[in-house]
């Protein structure tokens, strides 16, 4: 049996730049931006964890360290951390690999780390 694709949800952060930067993860996935999508601006990284929760969306963020404490606080959530060092085409592949292989739940309830370190 296949594994069946699951279309996630997602909530770009204030740092992360605009969802037309990201064609592939766009065309495959439920891609929405904090501040351009829902002009949301200066909120803290507990008010955006909590606004991804509201929404069922998991946070996509390059502030690693700063939702570590938040990541696991609920199962309606989780947190995509990048590495600042990834280049932009490159977080779109990774991103997209890593959502395609990921269920429904598989996210949810933690912090999952996106770096460099591999190539798809």
């Amino acid at each position: 049996m296949t594994k069946r694709f699951y279309k996630h949800k997602l909530l770009l952060d204030e740092n992360v730049h605009y969802r037309s930067n990201f064609p592939i993860l766009n065309n495959l996935f439920d891609v929405k931006h904090i501040t351009e999508d829902y002009h949301q601006i200066g909120l803290s990284d507990s008010e955006v964890y909590q606004y991804a929760a509201k929404l069922e969306r998991i946070v996509v963020t390059f502030n690693i360290k700063d939702f570590l404490g938040l990541a696991k606080m609920s199962q309606d959530t989780g947190v995509i951390g990048i590495s600042s060092t990834l280049p932009l085409e490159q977080i779109d592949k990774k991103l997209s690999a890593l959502l395609r292989k990921s269920s429904k739940r598989s996210l949810l309830g933690k912090l999952t780390t996106l770096t460099g370190e591999t190539e798809i």
